[in-house]
């Protein structure tokens, strides 16, 4: 009967898992992947919640407990899927942002255009103010070209613009054990990333400095990088407000964990 037991058994784990609200996410990550990997985030400044599709095929949705497609999608400030790379076909590519609720339901508010190439990683953002008018936002995508083989001796971090109102900023992170600062590439422009760059592991405050300047724009603290992790900090919002409170659209750092 023994046997019996450890199939019954086995049977019963891959029942869990493939219940499990997570199972596609665990499976992105355990599985091989294929095609092209693509992150997904709504940083359109009040734009509406968003499922998020490749060429007119969902990549992105909330589950639902009945049979009826949730209403809910990613909000502004948020990662799609968790903020896990999804697995996209290569080739040129229209993304689109398309809102999840019940008026205007599947309407696109954002069509985004992009080769991308198998084997390669890249992040597609809504971006820009919302259009209450037109019901349209901007967006742009940008490869997360990050080195492989990796080096496990440090972090990797790199800086993408997409506050629609910034000028060029360039990023530096300043380690609690450390009294100057690292800088992150050159200055970026709205709608565009930098190169990856080295730091060591530990817990680092964020500046970031509109080019030529030297008072910081935007801060965050208490931020952790660990080695043999990749990250990307994202400027969002309004420069226009200020950036210290709880305002939503106020200018942030969002930290993101690429591998």
């Amino acid at each position: 009967m023994k046997p019996f037991r450890s199939l019954a058994i086995l049977l019963g784990v891959v029942a869990l898992t493939a219940c499990d609200k997570d199972a596609v996410q665990i499976s992105s990550i355990t599985a091989p992947v294929t095609g092209a990997r693509v992150k997904f985030f709504n940083f359109g400044i009040n734009a509406p919640q968003v499922n998020f599709y490749a060429n007119n095929t969902k990549v992105t949705a909330i589950s639902s407990t009945t049979t009826t497609e949730s209403t809910v999608g990613v909000a502004y400030g948020a990662a799609a899927a968790g903020g896990f790379y999804m697995a996209i076909p290569p080739g040129s590519t229209t993304f689109q942002g398309r809102i999840s609720a019940t008026v205007d339901k599947d309407l696109p508010v954002a069509s985004i255009t992009g080769a991308i190439e198998d084997g390669k990683s890249y992040s597609v953002y809504l971006s820009g103010f919302y259009n209450t008018t037109t019901k349209q936002v901007e967006g742009f995508v940008v490869e997360d070209p990050f080195a492989t083989p990796f080096d496990y001796t440090a972090a990797l971090v790199r800086f993408v613009n997409a506050s629609p109102n910034a000028t060029p900023m360039q990023l530096s992170v300043l380690s609690s054990t450390a009294t100057t600062e690292t800088t992150i590439g050159a200055a970026i422009a709205y709608r565009a990333g930098g190169a990856f760059v080295a730091v060591p592991t530990g817990s680092y405050t964020l500046n970031l400095r509109a080019a030529g300047t030297t008072a910081p724009a935007v801060t965050r603290t208490g931020v952790s990088f660990i080695a043999g992790r990749v990250y990307t900090i994202t400027l969002r919002g309004d420069m226009t407000l200020p950036s210290t409170g709880t305002a939503v659209n106020r200018p942030f750092l969002d930290n993101t964990l690429n591998r």
